[in-house]
């Protein structure tokens, strides 16, 4: 019975969440949701409580399954902060560079200009991740393996917004790369592969303090 109920909640998220990914938060109902997913607005309502309560279980839903492999990563001892970093940004662009629903309602969200309790929300939940990098290099930091000097907040900024523009802004991107950035096979063969080498080359010299980043 416990797994019939969780297996009808996840069918219910991922309806909803593609329908979030093309009416946007504003132009989806419960209505449309329970229509799309086959169920009433009772067992709806039951599950999630209104449509923030769905809009914001399909981000603990993706954030917290993600996070616990990211935080797997941050915690392992027989990792040098540098072999962490490393494997945080392949597993990250292994993960978000795609064209799922989430992606989009994501984007479409967090880019409004007005700040909600909604998007406050939202954001709480994404920073959970976010936080993983930075302890990372605050790690890295504290043990001698990065520079002093780094600036933690501009580095997340560099990692997140140089993702963030490529899947916000997927024609001039493709424009600026040479190929289709929104296409399965060539983000598989081209664009994840480059992605990870140029932040990871970029992180690396920046951080190390073998280099000389004066």
């Amino acid at each position: 019975m416990e797994k019939e109920k969780i297996d009808k909640k996840d069918h219910i998220l991922d309806v909803a969440e593609r329908v979030f990914a093309e009416q946007g938060y504003d132009g989806a109902s419960t209505r449309m949701i329970s229509g799309e997913a086959g169920v009433n607005m009772a067992m709806l309502n039951y599950y999630f409580g209104s449509k923030e309560g769905v809009f914001l279980a399909i981000f603990e839903r993706r954030i917290s399954a993600f996070q616990s492999t990211l935080l797997g990563i941050s915690n392992d001892s027989g990792l040098d902060p540098w072999a962490r970093l490393s494997q945080f940004v392949d597993k990250y662009l292994d993960k978000v560079i795609n064209n799922n629903c989430f992606h989009i309602m994501l984007n479409r969200e967090v880019s409004k200009s007005k700040k909600t309790e909604l998007t406050d929300k939202i954001t709480t939940i994404i920073m959970r991740n976010v936080h993983v990098f930075k302890d990372i290099i605050e790690d890295g930091i504290k043990t001698g393996a990065f520079s002093k000097d780094a600036d933690q907040e501009l580095l997340i900024a560099t990692m997140f917004g140089t993702k963030n523009y490529i899947v916000n802004t997927p024609h001039i991107s493709s424009a600026i790369l040479g190929y289709d950035v929104m296409d399965t096979k060539m983000q598989e063969d081209k664009l994840k592969p480059r992605l990870k080498n140029y932040m990871k080359t970029l992180l690396k010299a920046y951080l190390m303090n073998e280099n000389d980043n004066k």
